[in-house]
């Protein structure tokens, strides 16, 4: 068992696929939101807007498969710190991961670095760290 206390730092942000993330940014920003960081994913440069409002982060990014119904949110993301030491906990305990190794992008100033895990139900839970 992975004692998680010892690594989190919250919630980071909520994932939601979008169709058109300028609509998805209009619509945040009608509730209060305010976008706090505009970038894009490659390799075909999908934008991804991350909207905050008090500690609650959106993450939407471009995409279009989304499923448009109710559950289309795709992950949950956890805020740690030592995310490589997280990660081999993680892997020596023996949880699913949605892809393997530790991944990164080079999301807010320093990048990120992350990896996904799969839930009993398939839900992805990423755990995160803004570097």
């Amino acid at each position: 068992m992975v004692n998680l206390n010892e690594f989190s730092k919250g919630i980071q942000h909520v994932g939601i696929p979008s169709s058109d993330v300028d609509r998805t940014i209009e619509f945040y920003e009608s509730l209060g939101f305010e976008v706090v960081l505009m970038t894009s994913n490659k390799p075909n440069d999908d934008k991804v807007a991350f909207l905050k409002m008090g500690n609650l982060v959106i993450e939407s990014y471009g995409n279009h498969d989304t499923v448009k119904r109710v559950g289309a949110i795709d992950h949950i993301a956890i805020d740690v710190k030592n995310i490589e030491k997280l990660y081999e906990e993680i892997k020596a305990a023996g949880y699913r991961f949605a892809e393997p190794g530790l991944q990164s992008l080079p999301f807010w100033d320093n990048g990120i670095k992350y990896f996904i895990i799969l839930g009993p139900d398939d839900e992805k839970l990423e755990f995160c760290e803004i570097l």
